[in-house]
């Protein structure tokens, strides 16, 4: 008589330890992609701090150097840099150079991307406390000191702002930095343009003159996309009227398809270059 073969015992406990086993597998996994989904992983380039798919937007400060700066009127200027520092988001991009009396010469005085403060992580994802070091040494501290370093101004006999602004937008905004991207153009000066081939203090704000002259086809600046603020530097004395004149540049801008944001008056007067 042939004899049963005994079924094997199933060992339930190796089934329950495996099946928990995975799940907790499962968990672990789904916790390091959630931390991952958390943590910032942006490939950046040394030096300017930017991603390395570019920039979010870009940002360029012209500061008109071709005059000396009054201290209420450097003290109004601190504050509304410090302003456009604040806006710029982690990733965005900072320009900010002087004026001279050259036609389309704008020293550099910065150049970088915003690298965040680590207001965005936190101790389970990243180090935020390295990452506001990092914030301050590479972004604030430097922008800060920028202001005080023009305000006495270069004493230079011509003040070309429209070649200034020709270039960023040649060099910056059309350049790789600033393809496709949001663009905004801040200018701290008295807006008295004065070259060779157009000065407002021989015809004063006059837009038809302005026209009729070869600065407007050699300064001709397509500003489509571009959003212009000026921080509107006052000279006593002036020949003509500031609001009148704050509407020619607005004028200016518009003509060339730019978007003209706002004109803010900075506090105080500035005597030097004050005529000419």
């Amino acid at each position: 008589m042939a004899r049963r073969r005994k079924k094997k015992k199933t060992n339930l406990g190796t089934m329950l330890g495996a099946g928990a086993l995975g799940l907790l597998s499962l968990l672990m996994l789904a916790g390091v992609g959630w931390m991952w989904s958390r943590t910032s992983h942006i490939e950046t380039v040394e030096g300017t701090n930017c991603p390395a798919t570019g920039p979010t937007s870009a940002t360029v400060v012209i500061i008109d150097a071709t005059d000396q700066i009054s201290p209420t009127t450097l003290s109004d200027l601190k504050n509304q840099f410090r302003g456009i520092v604040g806006s710029i988001e982690k990733g965005g991009y900072l320009r900010v150079v002087s004026l001279t009396g050259k036609p389309g010469e704008i020293p550099l005085m910065f150049d970088a991307c915003n690298p965040g403060d680590g207001s965005d992580l936190d101790d389970w994802t990243g180090n935020p406390e390295m990452a506001r070091r990092k914030w301050k040494q590479a972004f604030e501290e430097p922008l800060a000191k920028l202001p005080d370093e023009i305000a006495k101004g270069t004493e230079a006999t011509k003040s070309p702002i429209m070649a200034a602004i020709q270039k960023v937008k040649l060099t910056v905004f059309d350049g790789e930095i600033g393809e496709g991207r949001p663009h905004r153009l801040f200018v701290a000066s008295d807006m008295i343009e004065h070259t060779d081939l157009y000065s407002q203090y021989k015809v004063g704000p006059d837009y038809e003159k302005y026209r009729g002259s070869l600065a407007a086809k050699e300064y001709r600046t397509p500003l489509g996309g571009v959003d212009v603020s000026l921080l509107y530097v006052e000279r006593p004395n002036r020949k003509f009227d500031s609001l009148a004149h704050i509407e020619f540049w607005k004028r200016w801008v518009e003509r060339q398809d730019g978007n003209f944001v706002n004109a803010i008056r900075l506090a105080g007067l500035n005597l030097a270059g004050a005529e000419q």
